[in-house]
Formats: structure tokens, sequence, C-alpha cells
């Protein structure tokens, strides 16, 4: 048979073996409650298994980042974000030599802490937790798979791995410095048993940073595609951001025909790989300067060992600052908030001021609870809402038409 696959195709340069910076899952240090090991998976990938078959990975599916969920059916939501993140961090991890399977679990979970509505809801959400030490999405994270999932007989959460918990904890960057003790951390974190054995005063390993920075690349250039699909914004407008502009003009030069969404597509697959090209090419001249022989080197450097170059950085910063003008801002992204914002805020007072209309066994515990207390299993039951049920909620609650 003659095969249509073209010979031009040249072969992805992966690393022939891990890196030797990479996190080692044979030396992992454990979970915090004992369990016996897998005879089939890595530990890394039952902890991505256990965050795919949990309840708060399920809902993500109807949690929405921008537009609200019943705005449309191919806008993004957290859950088709968090797999675009995935596959992004798997292809860096796979590239620069480092644990696959714990960059994925780590994309995959890194939203199981948002609440509905985007960053509208987790604006409302910390509004009205501020005399109860507020709310945090990231701080959330940790709750949801160490205490709110509960699946197992023997202990509350997930029981991830200590490499988990620690990527999710200190993604971003080190939790703990001298401008920023552990006493200024939310209440989610501080309520941690385990808190202090996660190195809160140095950055994550190198899996969690792939997974952040996989994050950025996806909701950035997705941000693109939904704008656009939304009618927030043309083409056209983009052209004049340094890097986004080049590559919506090189695809219409190469195909001058093509229509808008398959322009959209072709440029946003073509951003993506730049991206990651950046990525790994500024990451592997770290590594070369740092020469870290352990993921433990890695948590220590003075600086992320996983990084863009300032370049692109710098357009990042511009693409930024344009998708926040022209979509996070726009008249009808505003008004979406302020509804969500509205439903959020009436939800969140009424079940504080009255605990015997929420379900049980929430309810026991609320009504029991000192206020403090009752308003933060308020806070956990509304984060934990979809866009729908927190709509659909209200409705029965605030509208007496749904008593008839």
């Amino acid at each position: 048979m003659t095969s249509v696959m073209s010979d031009k195709i040249g072969k992805p340069a992966l690393p022939e073996k891990r890196a030797v910076f990479a996190t080692l899952w044979e030396n992992s240090r454990g979970r915090f409650h004992e369990e016996a090991e897998s005879a089939t998976r890595t530990p890394f990938q039952r902890d991505r298994d256990r965050i795919i078959h949990s309840s708060g990975f399920r809902r993500l599916k109807q949690k929405t980042q921008v537009f609200v969920a019943h705005e449309g059916d191919h806008y993004r939501t957290r859950l088709t974000h968090s797999l675009e993140v995935a596959q992004i961090a798997r292809s860096v991890a796979r590239r620069l030599g480092v644990d696959e399977d714990l960059a994925e679990a780590m994309a995959l979970a890194h939203d199981l802490g948002h609440p509905p509505f985007g960053h509208a809801g987790e604006d409302q959400l910390d509004e009205s937790m501020h005399d109860y030490e507020g709310f945090d999405h990231n701080a959330q994270t940790l709750r949801v798979v160490t205490r709110l999932e509960q699946r197992y007989p023997t202990f509350d959460g997930l029981n991830l791995t200590w490499e988990m918990l620690e990527g999710l904890v200190k993604h971003n960057g080190p939790l703990v410095t001298a401008d920023n003790p552990v006493s200024s951390l939310p209440a989610a974190f501080r309520d941690f048993a385990y808190l202090d054995k996660l190195e809160l005063d140095q950055f994550a390993g190198p899996e969690a940073q792939v997974a952040a920075l996989a994050d950025d690349i996806a909701y950035n250039n997705h941000d693109i595609d939904d704008g656009i699909a939304a009618g927030l914004f043309t083409i056209d407008d983009m052209l004049t951001i340094p890097l986004i502009g080049d590559v919506f003009r090189g695809v219409r030069i190469e195909h001058p025909v093509l229509d808008t969404q398959r322009t959209v597509y072709e440029a946003v697959r073509r951003l993506i790989g730049l991206w990651i090209d950046d990525l790994c090419t500024e990451t592997l001249a770290r590594v070369k300067k740092y020469n870290p022989q352990s993921a433990a080197e890695v948590r220590a450097l003075p600086e992320p060992l996983i990084s863009f170059s300032e370049e692109f950085e710098a357009q990042q910063r511009e693409l930024r600052a344009f998708l926040y003008e022209r979509m996070y801002k726009h008249y009808k992204v505003n008004r979406m908030r302020s509804q969500a914002k509205r439903v959020l805020k009436e939800l969140f007072e009424l079940f504080l001021a009255e605990p015997d209309i929420l379900p049980p066994p929430l309810r026991q515990d609320a009504e029991q609870a000192p206020k403090e207390r009752r308003a933060r299993l308020v806070c956990d039951y509304i984060a934990g809402m979809t866009d729908n049920y927190a709509i659909d909620l209200h409705r029965k609650v605030f509208n007496l038409e749904s008593m008839i």
C-alpha cells in the first residue's frame, strides 16, 4: 500500500531520558495518609486519576472563565480549559524531560478551587467573606483536595502525594517570604495541618512550574479564540499587537481566502507552538546557567527554572492589556459579571442568615457552628456550585413563582 503520509515531516526533538532535575516518581515523598502503592500506576499517575474521578473535576464542565455557561456551548469552561492546559503541560514536560504525569495531574487540578462565574465569582466570594478571612481560589483548591472531596473510608480529601500538594500550593512561586509570613496566608492554606511541611519559602518543583506556564499559554491564546467568536473584537483589531499581529498576517498571506474561523484556529495553533518553543528555549538556557542536579535544587534556585524569555513576557503583557480592555471590560462581559456577583452575594447572605434552608448534612453543621465557621461552610457550598446550578438555585429561593 502506498503511504499517504509525507516523508518530509520531521521528528520532534525529545530527550532520550529523564532530565536530571526531573521529579522522580520512585523517590516521591509519599502521602500524608499511609496507603499501599498501586501495582499498575506510578504515584503521580494515581494522583492524576484521583483528580479525574473527583466530583470537583466533573463540576468544572459548567464553571466558566469569562462567559457564563448559558451564553453558548462553544466557549471555554474550566473543564475544557483544564484539559487544554494538561495537553500543553504534557508537551512541554516531554520536551524538557520532566515527569509528564505529574505535570498533567497538576494542570488538571489547578482550577478545582474556582467558584462559579469565573473571576467575578471569586471577587464576590472574597468580598462576602471579607469579615471571615476572605476567599482565594488557590487556597480553595488545597481545601478541595485535602478536605472537601470525601470519597475514601479512612481520610478526607484525595490524599495526593507531597509533590502534588506542594505544586498546587506554590505553582505561582514561594508563599512565605520576609514580607509575607505564614500568618498572612489565606485561611484555607493555614487550616491545612501539614502546610509547614511543603517548604513554603522555596519555588515549586519543575513540573508544577511547567503547569503554571502552560496555564498562561492556554488562556492567553484561547481568549483570543473566544473573544473573536463572541464578537468582542476582530482579527483586524489584533494586527497591531506584537507577535500576534504577525502570526495573523502570516496566515492571511498563506491562505488569503480562508474564512475567519479557520484563520483564528490556524493562528492560535501557531501561537501555541511559538509560546511552547520560547518556553523550552528559555528554560534550557536557565538549565545551562544553573545546572540543577535534582528537583530539590530546582526548588532552591533564586528564580524559576521554567520561564518565558523577557521578549515573550513583554509581548504577553501587551496581549493581556488588549484582552483586559477589549474582552474582560467589555460591556457585555460587565453585565454578566454584575449579574453573577449579585447571584452569589444574595445566596451567601441568605444562607449565612438562614442556615436551616441549607441541604443536609451541611445544614446541621452550619446551624451549630459559630458565625465565622458557618461563613466558611457557606463559602465552600457556593464555591462548589456550577454556573447553572447557582442560577437555578437563586431562582428557586428568591422567585416566588418557583413555589407555585
